[in-house]
């Protein structure tokens, strides 16, 4: 049960850089020439994908959570799936979330 606070608790950690301005200038050291700053979501992730990282972790399973950090592509797509949202910003996520484990574990 620990391991389901803990993506939880990650997903509140970044969800604090929402909006930020500090945080919208630090994503944009990470911008493209096309404006995406894909590793930036992980620090400052825009109203609307946090919304949908909330929407895919409050459909997860317990069994999901709980080895969240350990997801297969095949699983992080079929929750992206199933909750309609964009595969990619999930897998971002989920990718984050998997290196903080691996620092902190």
């Amino acid at each position: 049960m620990r391991q389901e606070m803990r993506l939880k608790e990650y997903l509140e950690k970044i969800a604090v850089g929402s909006g930020d301005d500090y945080g919208q200038q630090f994503r944009s050291f990470f911008a493209d020439n096309k404006g995406s700053a894909e590793l930036g979501m992980l620090v400052s992730p825009t109203a609307d994908e946090l919304a949908q990282l909330r929407k895919a972790v409050s459909i997860m399973t317990v069994a999901e959570l709980a080895s969240a950090a350990i997801l297969t592509d095949e699983q992080v797509r079929k929750i992206a799936s199933d909750a309609d949202i964009d595969p990619g910003i999930f897998a971002i996520f989920i990718n984050g979330y998997a290196l903080q484990c691996k620092n902190t574990g």
